[in-house]
């Protein structure tokens, strides 16, 4: 089950959400109306300097001052304000915010920290701390707009169609194994990086128990958001190209190890046995977006859909090819990937 999307302009040039709106929307049946959400990049050129905290609240009035002191305990609040939402046949159990954060530097508490580090442990405090503040997308120039309901009703909610961004992707959800919430449905989003997925991570514990060794907190009652921190882990902390962070976290089976030439053997027992703990078993199909690129892969003998698609400077990852032409009519060049081989679109200017 679930359904999922992304496109990037590897131009950079920009797209507004109306067509990943009835792309998304073409994969209904894919989900039950617990949960869709759509993440979009550039869409706050003003503000790109800035990190784009969104946040849920409970209650506004009593939970936003902590989280202002907070900010403010680490860095400067740019500019803050609700996130425009419309009627869309949601309830609105939570009311979405936005706050254009700067961290200061000479408030790091290690050597060397980054800017990078003081965030994500800012969203892993407040996110720890469950006061009725969720923050659930942390990137610059890029955010994540989700709730419970069908993709048309969450996209309705926040009329997608009227950002535009270079690079979209988009899930609708068919929760198995949690509740559906505003919190559960994806993408999931740290940093610069948002994931989307498409199946169940079965390695969860194991995931998640690795995950959290280095500082990372798992909040949100899902197997995909333990999936976002380690590709933050692999790539961002550790320093992996992104086709070894996948072959970390969907390697080749021994067997075939065993019969790779020597160098190759060499790369992937090594990866292996550096990041079992990362392994991910499972069905699963994943589409993860950076500022600079879109990746999709699946686990390793490929037990949920996806497909791909080149049309001029776009390229399309999705569940289904229905999504991909809902988008772009015309495209000819669809191809299925095989299982847990990248594939990986760069924007080039």
């Amino acid at each position: 089950m679930c359904g999922i999307i992304g496109v990037i302009d590897k131009r950079r040039r920009p797209m507004d959400g109306s067509k990943i709106r009835e792309s998304l929307a073409q994969m209904d049946e894919r989900g039950n109306g617990e949960g869709a959400g759509y993440a979009a990049y550039g869409i706050y050129p003003d503000y790109k300097d800035a990190y784009a905290l969104h946040v849920f609240f409970d209650n506004v009035k009593e939970n936003k001052p902590a989280l202002v002191k907070e900010l403010e305990s680490w860095g400067t609040i740019v500019h803050d304000e609700p996130i425009p939402t419309f009627e869309a046949g949601i309830k609105k159990v939570h009311t979405p915010w936005r706050f254009f954060f700067k961290p200061d530097i000479s408030r790091a508490q290690e050597p060397g920290e980054t800017a990078d580090e003081i965030v994500m442990q800012l969203v892993m405090r407040v996110n720890t701390a469950r006061r009725g503040t969720l923050i659930f997308s942390s990137g610059k120039n890029m955010g994540v707009f989700k709730a419970s309901g069908w993709p048309e009703q969450v996209a309705d909610l926040y009329r997608i169609q009227d950002y535009q961004g270079y690079l979209w992707i988009a899930h609708n959800r068919y929760p198995t194994n949690t509740a559906g919430w505003w919190g559960g449905a994806h993408p999931f989003n740290l940093l610069d990086w948002s994931v989307v997925h498409n199946g169940e991570i079965t390695s969860y514990g194991t995931n998640q128990r690795y995950i959290e060794s280095y500082g990372y907190r798992c909040t949100m009652y899902t197997d995909t958001e333990v999936v976002a921190y380690l590709v933050d882990l692999l790539v961002r902390k550790h320093g992996l190209s992104e086709k070894l962070a996948v072959k970390a976290l969907a390697p080749p089976f021994w067997d075939e190890i065993d019969v790779m030439p020597a160098k190759e053997q060499e790369l992937n027992r090594a990866l292996r046995l550096t990041y079992g703990p990362a392994l991910m078993n499972g069905p699963f199909a994943i589409c993860v977006a950076t500022p600079d690129m879109l990746l999709g892969f699946t686990d390793r003998i490929k037990l949920r859909p996806l497909v791909t698609g080149e049309h001029g400077d776009r390229l399309f990852i999705s569940s289904e090819e229905a999504a991909i032409r809902r988008i772009e009519p015309e495209i000819a060049d669809v191809s299925m990937p095989k299982a847990g081989e990248p594939v990986i679109g760069r924007v080039i200017a």
